[in-house]
C-alpha cells in the first residue's frame, strides 16, 4: 500500500513539475504564474479526480513555494510575510472550513435519511431520469448554497447509479447548482452579498433566463451520457 502510494506521489509529483515549468513559461509571456498554477491545479483535480486530495496539496504547495520564492504575498515577503496573510485571513478561512464540513454533514444525513433511495419511483428509467435528476440539483439550489446542492446532488446521484457517476455527469450536477443559485439571493454566496449590499431581489431573477437555457443545453448530453455509462436504477429497494 504504501508503494502505491509513494509511485501516486511520485507521478503527481513530476506532473506538477512539468506543469511548474509550464506556468513560468507562461508568466514569460505576460500571465500571471500563481494564476496559472492555480488553474493547473485544478485541471489535475478534473484529470485525476481519484486523488483529489493529493493534486490539491501539491498545486497548494508549488503555490505557496511560488510566493515565498518570487512573488511575496501583500503583507511581506518571505514566512514573515506568509504569516501575516494567513492572520489576516483566517477568519475567512475557518468559516470556509465550517462551512465545507457542514455541507458535507448535510449531505450524509441526506444520504443516511434514505430519501435518494426511493428516487426510483418517481424518475424516469432512461436518460430523461437522470436529466430530472440535474432540474432537482437545479431547483434546490435556488434555496440552498450552490456546494450544498451540488454535495446533494452528487449523494443521489451515487445512490440511483449505483456509485457508477460518470465525470462528466459530475460535472453537470456541479454545473446545475451553479445555475440554479443564479437568479437567487439565497442560492449563491455572490447573489447573496449583492443582496446583503442593497441590490433588490429582481435584480438577478432575469439570470434564470440564461440557467434555465444551459441546463437544458448541458445538461440533456450528459444524462444521455450517464445513461450509458450506468443506467438508473428502476425500482426502489423494498422496505425502506
Amino acid at each position: 500500500m504504501r508503494s502505491v502510494v509513494m509511485r501516486l506521489f511520485a507521478r503527481e509529483r513530476g506532473l506538477f513539475a512539468g506543469a511548474t515549468i509550464v506556468a513560468f513559461a507562461a508568466g514569460a509571456l505576460g500571465m500571471p504564474v500563481d494564476f496559472v498554477l492555480f488553474a493547473l491545479t485544478l485541471a489535475g483535480v478534473a484529470l485525476f479526480h481519484h486523488h483529489t486530495l493529493q493534486v490539491a496539496l501539491i498545486g497548494l504547495a508549488t503555490v505557496t513555494l511560488y510566493k515565498l520564492g518570487f512573488t511575496g504575498f501583500k503583507a511581506g515577503t518571505g514566512l514573515g510575510g506568509l504569516a501575516l496573510h494567513m492572520a489576516h485571513e483566517w477568519v475567512i478561512l475557518a468559516n470556509l472550513l465550517g462551512l465545507l464540513l457542514g455541507f458535507a454533514l448535510l449531505s450524509k444525513h441526506f444520504e443516511e435519511s434514505k430519501i435518494p433511495a426511493e428516487l426510483p419511483k418517481f424518475l424516469p428509467d432512461d436518460w430523461k431520469g437522470a436529466f430530472v435528476l440535474l432540474v432537482i440539483v437545479f431547483v434546490l439550489s435556488s434555496f440552498l448554497d450552490n456546494i450544498a446542492a451540488a454535495l446533494i446532488g452528487g449523494t443521489m446521484a451515487g445512490v440511483v447509479f449505483r456509485r457508477k457517476v460518470h465525470i462528466g455527469y459530475l460535472a453537470a450536477i456541479v454545473a446545475a447548482s451553479n445555475a440554479g443559485g443564479a437568479g437567487s439571493v439565497v442560492g449563491d454566496t455572490t447573489t447573496t452579498m449583492m443582496w446583503i449590499d442593497g441590490v433588490s431581489p429582481l435584480a438577478v431573477l432575469d439570470a434564470y433566463v440564461a440557467a434555465s437555457v444551459a441546463l437544458v443545453v448541458c445538461g440533456i448530453p450528459a444524462a444521455m451520457q450517464q445513461h450509458q455509462y450506468s443506467p438508473i436504477t428502476k425500482d426502489a429497494p423494498p422496505g425502506i
